[in-house]
């Protein structure tokens, strides 16, 4: 098995020391001091499952790769139309793409056999067929993580919490490629259950990140401020509630409870989300996987959602409205 981590950085590199660690020819590709220190050191994995080093190659071309088996995709989603040039080199005829992404992946209808929007493109996700155009529906391997990671230092990554990769195939199946894979991650000692149908893991974790995302950006409030705050909390159940209705009219069930939910993120802490890290960065925010496309997808299932609407409106002129890199 060969395999190359497009996007090398906290969950990438994590998951490529993994992988390394378990016998797997990996390629780290990523940039900058990161890149060299991987380079020099290789990744210091520093886990309170314990502390370890892995030494895969690293590189910031992808032509020294080549065709791989597996791209493991570290990018941020709103990256993957212009990702074409890197990912080119690593493309074989039966090469499949692990996208790790949060939100609503830009194959959520493809292989739904049955259901009215059935291929249906989520134009917030996959604009103008930019996406596909770039990485076509049949080589994607849908993949939520369940793993808090951060990079502490160039080449040092520091894992928090939870090992759990869930991936699945678009069309329901159980794929010899997904099996294949899930063993490899297990060898290396992670999480890796091949879900019949992932989409429901997409739409368990999307809650909370439909409602923290935008709304700490919004107001630069943790997750267990928001939580405590009553108003906020009252909000932040109602846009469950709303993305809920979406995800059944849009042919999925998540079997989960809206207050288990919000004292699962509660139990997080003074945690920054990911959005709100990126505003005080002055980074691009993602919002068009995280909220415009379940705004998108309420539109398309015909599905009141007022309040994620307004909270969209919001969260779209901030992003619109700040500095960006």
């Amino acid at each position: 098995m060969k395999i190359a981590v497009l996007g090398a950085g906290a969950i990438g590199a994590y998951v490529g020391a993994a992988l390394h660690r378990a016998g797997v020819e990996v390629h780290l590709i990523a940039r900058g001091a990161h890149l060299a220190a991987m380079r020099e050191h290789g990744v210091r994995v520093l886990s309170p499952r314990g502390d370890f080093t892995a030494r895969p190659h690293a590189t910031s071309d992808p032509a020294e790769v080549g065709e791989v088996d597996y791209v493991f995709l570290g990018l941020k989603a709103y990256s993957y139309a212009s990702s074409g040039d890197l990912l080119a080199p690593l493309m074989g005829q039966g090469t499949a793409v692990i996208a790790a992404q949060n939100g609503i992946p830009w194959w959520y209808f493809h292989g739904m056999t049955g259901h009215p929007l059935e291929g249906q493109r989520i134009e917030a996700v996959d604009p103008g067929g930019s996406v596909t155009a770039v990485l076509p529906m049949e080589r994607a391997i849908g993949c939520v993580v369940y793993c808090s990671t951060e990079i502490e230092a160039p080449g040092v990554i520091r894992h928090l919490e939870g090992t759990r990769f869930s991936i699945g195939e678009p069309d329901r199946s159980i794929s010899p490629r997904c099996v294949a894979l899930s063993e490899a991650m297990i060898a290396g000692g992670l999480k890796c259950p091949v879900e019949k149908d992932v989409r429901e893991d997409i739409w368990i974790k999307l809650m909370g990140n439909v409602a923290f995302n935008p709304l700490s950006a919004l107001t630069r409030a943790t997750m267990v401020e928001i939580c405590d705050h009553s108003d906020s909390r009252d909000l932040v159940a109602q846009m469950m509630a709303e993305t809920l209705t979406v995800a059944r009219a849009a042919g999925c069930d998540p079997q989960i409870s809206i207050d288990k939910r919000i004292d699962g993120a509660r139990r997080v802490g003074h945690h920054k989300t990911s959005m709100l890290q990126d505003l005080e960065a002055g980074k691009r925010l993602e919002i068009d996987a995280i909220i415009a496309a379940v705004v998108e997808i309420a539109e398309l299932t015909r599905v009141p959602a007022p309040t994620l609407r307004h909270v969209y409106a919001a969260i779209d002129l901030l992003s619109r409205t700040s500095l960006v890199s």
